[in-house]
């Protein structure tokens, strides 16, 4: 059976490449998309724009997803996420370096699974990549992909 992919919605690219090699380094080897705005993180999971013709039942395992994004904010992206029926169920997860408390709970309030502040030490970064990496891809049990 085919690991299913990790969308990482970043638009950092040394936050990208950073959280990249944090979840390699801890032999997660699930396919990393990597989204660098809202927009194209939509148009991924609804198969449009640059993803027409993609197949929308193919979703990811879970959604990494910052908050402070170009086009289209985290917390938009998790507002339309959690309105469509086909990702309504995904598995999402905040990755953010926001410390305000009005994100953690606009995002809690809008349906993330799970919020984790980025930690500025690579070490501890390191160690927050294994455990995302333990629970949302080992232990976690994700919705069944929907009949066609």
């Amino acid at each position: 059976m085919k690991e299913r992919s990790i969308l990482l919605v970043e638009d950092n690219p040394d936050d990208e490449a950073l959280t990249v090699r944090a979840l390699r380094k801890n032999n997660v080897v699930n396919e990393v998309v990597v989204a660098r705005d809202g927009a194209e993180a939509l148009d991924y999971l609804t198969g449009t724009g640059s993803y027409e013709g993609r197949d929308v039942e193919d979703l990811p395992q879970v959604v990494l997803l910052d908050l402070k994004l170009p086009k289209i904010d985290g917390l938009e992206v998790l507002r339309r996420i959690r309105s469509d029926d086909n990702t309504q169920l995904l598995p999402v997860v905040i990755l953010t370096s926001s410390n305000e408390d009005r994100d953690l709970i606009e995002g809690y309030r809008l349906g993330a699974n799970s919020y984790v502040r980025k930690p500025v030490n690579f070490d501890e970064f390191l160690e927050a990549a294994r455990q995302l990496g333990l629970y949302w891809l080992l232990h976690n049990e994700p919705p069944p992909k929907r009949p066609r």
